[in-house]
């Protein structure tokens, strides 16, 4: 790598190399700050998903992450006969049925 060049007037030489030393700051904080920014951004929207968002005009409620584990969970159990894990063993009992004619 060449050496800059040197004007010979010690005073336009430190400003160039000052100068140089400012851009690359400047150029670091703006690299620093937009991947901030993209932390910032994904870390909102992971934040949404967990915890839902509420209604607003036009667009519905989305629940959270814990809301949607307990339907999940429902689901999954036996409970009035509406449930999937309720709807399986009626699918099973009438298989098993079938099989013992």
């Amino acid at each position: 790598m060449r050496p800059l060049a040197e004007t010979g007037v010690l005073q336009v030489d430190a400003l160039a190399a000052w100068a140089t030393a400012l851009g690359a700051v400047l150029a670091l904080l703006a690299l620093l700050w937009r991947t901030v920014r993209r932390l910032h951004t994904a870390l909102e929207a992971w934040s949404e998903d967990w915890q839902g968002t509420p209604a607003r005009p036009g667009v519905a409620a989305r629940p959270g992450v814990m809301e949607r584990l307990a339907t999940i969970e429902h689901e999954l159990g036996r409970n009035s006969g509406s449930s999937l894990r309720d709807a399986v063993d009626r699918i099973e009992d009438a298989v098993r049925e079938l099989q013992d004619r």
